[in-house]
Formats: structure tokens, C-alpha cells, sequence
């Protein structure tokens, strides 16, 4: 059992709403949240710049050219892994997208990383950082 479900009590509504819709899977209006928070230093200026957002089906295209296959891709949380691998690691310790694609398999199919252990290391980082999660605008009709 999870130990925040023992916070639940305390979460906001709409936090409870979207975690009693998807659980801690990202949907695409998560994604798109965290993927609009994404930066990368630029080699060229050394700034942090935005980091292009992958499409579902640019990453389904991805997975697939390189003949990868994830058997746990819960929602939108294997978008968010090769986004953010291409935002914090392709180009240094993930050298190419072939890597990038089984990076992406590694993460999603971790056998201990426990069911939505993506989407609430992205929420712990937020929190971490005093990022606030508005969870009424990831509240998508359906």
C-alpha cells in the first residue's frame, strides 16, 4: 500500500478527483504541464532553454523504428519519460534515440519501481521545489 494514500485526507479536491480518474498516471493535460516546465542548457548560449515537447505519436514512432517495446506505459507516463530524458540526458549520458527509446522501456517496465512511480517522482520534484500543481486544469473532460 502506498504511503500517501494516508495524505488523502489532506489533498486538495481536485487533487483526490484526478487520482480517483487516472491514479498516479500522467493524462495529456498533465503531460502538457510538465512538459512546458522542461528546460535544457543550451551548449551554445548557456542558457536554459525550452525544451521541444514530443507528441504521443512521435514517441509511439520512436518506440517503434527502434523496435522497442514497453509493456507499462500507464496513460501518458512513457511520453513523460522520453521527454524528460530527451530534456535532461540525450546528448550526454543517453547518446542517441535508439538509447533514448530504451531508456524510456527501462523506466516504464521497472519490475520494483511500483505502479505510478513515474508521475509521483515528477510530483515529489515539484513539491520539492515549491512548484505548485494547479489539479483543476489537469482535469480533463472526457
Amino acid at each position: 500500500m502506498p504511503l500517501d494514500i494516508y495524505e488523502i485526507d489532506m489533498m486538495p479536491r481536485a487533487q483526490k478527483v484526478y487520482l480517483m480518474r487516472y491514479g498516479w498516471h500522467f493524462n495529456r493535460a498533465a503531460y502538457m504541464l510538465a512538459s512546458d516546465l522542461m528546460r535544457k542548457q543550451s551548449k551554445n548560449t548557456g542558457k536554459l532553454e525550452k525544451v521541444p515537447r514530443y507528441t504521443k505519436d512521435e514517441v509511439d514512432a520512436l518506440l517503434q523504428r527502434h523496435n522497442v517495446q514497453v509493456e507499462h506505459k500507464g496513460g501518458y507516463d512513457y511520453v513523460y519519460a522520453a521527454q524528460m530524458c530527451r530534456a535532461d540526458y540525450l546528448g550526454s549520458s543517453i547518446a542517441d534515440e535508439q538509447h533514448l527509446a530504451l531508456y524510456v522501456k527501462d523506466t516504464c517496465d521497472d519490475a520494483d519501481g511500483g505502479d505510478g512511480a513515474i508521475m509521483r517522482k515528477w510530483y515529489a520534484s515539484m513539491v520539492g521545489s515549491g512548484e505548485p500543481v494547479e489539479w483543476e486544469d489537469l482535469l480533463e473532460e472526457e
